[in-house]
């Protein structure tokens, strides 16, 4: 499309057309809206969903869903969520299936077929043998009479009364309530299994969740040569070329032992300065802050996050289980790190 015409197209979008729009994406909203809560009032004198639950969770195998055209796409997500959710799943074409993939199909696996009308071809021609493999089977269709609902052991309705195409042609409020469902097992199966943070966590350790729930302090943490500290009675000038050596804004200063007994900040210097005249003076000892917030290398790094937070500090010591300190961690590491 010229330039042109797109500018003429855009005169044309004029406010009558722009009322005609938002008016069709308001009544899309609402039919779908409909269609759920149609579904929901469904499922109060059905024990379908239960059944189908229980029929997942003694699947000894994977959930394997299928589906054709848009039902497949439906599929696809479904498959996907129970995965990242605690149910192994996969996505299987049924015209593929037919033509090899239905290898990959076991009497251990539990069978998702989703098609609206229950008559998919592609469906149909599969079932048979998955049926006879003893691979139990759910149904989600729109036809409670259909022959896909006929051959399942558990039903699922996702009938609307009308798509929210002005047709009534495009699945749109149907996909909507298929994939409702499809939510809606994944979330009780994941109740069912005890399906925790934690466990999100490892399906997904590239996400933020991920980051959060497994990054420990240890993980980011400073330590060896790069550990900003002295001794308690050293002066205060040889407590400020460390800091400044070190880059992380403070010093731990420790015992003979190694444990820390105290910390001085950036801030502290800039406090002391209204009130110190002469630093010669000054031992680390006299200005340092007593009985430091300390963290171990084994706890997450959010963990630490909140101790800053709830704190208002920017840095944090790390002590072992010996009380030892092993490490520094500044908030500007939780960052680079992507825990904040």
């Amino acid at each position: 499309m010229s330039v042109t015409d797109e500018k003429t197209m855009l005169k044309a979008f004029d406010n009558t057309a722009l009322q005609r729009a938002m008016e069709l994406a308001r009544e899309t909203l609402d039919i779908e809206a409909d269609a759920l809560r149609a579904a929901h009032g469904r499922l109060l004198g059905d024990d379908s969903i239960g059944r189908a639950v229980g029929m997942l969770l003694g699947c000894s195998g994977r959930v394997v869903v299928s589906g054709i055209g848009k039902s497949g796409h439906i599929a696809r997500k479904i498959a996907a969520t129970l995965s990242s959710t605690g149910t192994p799943a996969m996505f299987v074409h049924p015209a593929e299936a037919a033509h090899g993939d239905l290898g990959m199909v076991t009497a251990e696996d539990a069978f998702i077929a989703i098609s609206y009308s229950g008559e998919a071809a592609e469906l149909l021609s599969i079932l048979p043998i998955v049926k006879r493999m003893g691979a139990p089977l759910i149904a989600m269709t729109g036809k409670p009479q259909s022959s896909l609902a006929q051959l399942a052991d558990v039903h699922l309705n996702i009938a609307v009364e009308k798509e929210a195409c002005p047709l009534n042609l495009a699945p749109t409020a149907s996909t909507t309530v298929t994939l409702a469902l499809g939510d809606a097992l994944a979330v009780a199966l994941l109740d069912a299994r005890g399906f925790r943070e934690e466990d999100f966590a490892r399906s997904h350790p590239g996400g933020a969740l991920g980051r959060r729930l497994l990054t420990h302090v240890r993980d980011v943490m400073r330590s060896g040569d790069a550990i900003p500290m002295v001794s308690a009675d050293v002066p205060l000038s040889a407590a400020l070329l460390e800091i400044t050596q070190k880059g992380m804004g403070m010093t731990a200063i420790v015992d003979n032992a190694g444990h820390p007994v105290g910390v001085f900040t950036d801030g502290d210097l800039r406090r002391m300065l209204e009130k110190v005249q002469d630093f010669t003076k000054v031992t680390i000892r006299d200005v340092m802050h007593a009985g430091p917030r300390t963290v171990h290398p084994e706890q997450l790094a959010v963990d630490a996050v909140a101790i800053m937070e709830e704190f208002r500090i920017n840095q944090m010591l790390v002590v072992d289980a010996d009380g030892k300190l092993v490490g520094a961690l500044h908030i500007h590491d939780l960052t680079r790190a992507k825990v904040i």
